[in-house]
């Protein structure tokens, strides 16, 4: 079996950390990326299974950020990670294809949950 691949895309070092400990644990390989830039090469080469995107990048803001990654794998899963009340980026975001948002400070447990309801089955 293949082993699936995340793609996490934070500015805040120490949620990069938390996400990329847990989904290792949890058998994953995982992509860590600070910024916009560095997450649309990640998915040109690596073409993630699934990303969990930040909304609020400096730079390239999230909404970019997934505008541009539909363009380059137009089936990527993508689930966001807002703070709270950012309602109307939520709504771009999800008529922009994302799965599913969590608002921050989340759950571990639920963004672990999230990841494998959402990952595609037995590819």
């Amino acid at each position: 079996m293949m082993e699936e691949k995340i793609l996490i895309v934070d500015d805040q070092f120490g949620i990069r950390i938390l996400l990329n400990e847990v989904l290792q644990k949890e058998g994953y390989k995982t992509f860590q990326a600070a910024n916009g830039v560095q997450a649309l090469e990640i998915t040109k080469k690596y073409s993630p299974d699934l990303v969990l995107l930040d909304m609020k990048i400096p730079g390239m803001d999230g909404i970019e950020i997934l505008k541009r990654m539909k363009v380059i794998e137009p089936d990527i899963r993508v689930i966001i990670m807002t703070a709270y009340g950012e309602l109307d980026m939520i709504q771009e975001a999800k008529d922009l294809g994302a799965l599913t948002h969590f608002a921050k400070p989340f759950d571990i447990d639920d963004i672990r949950k999230a990841v494998k309801d959402h990952l595609p089955v037995n590819k």
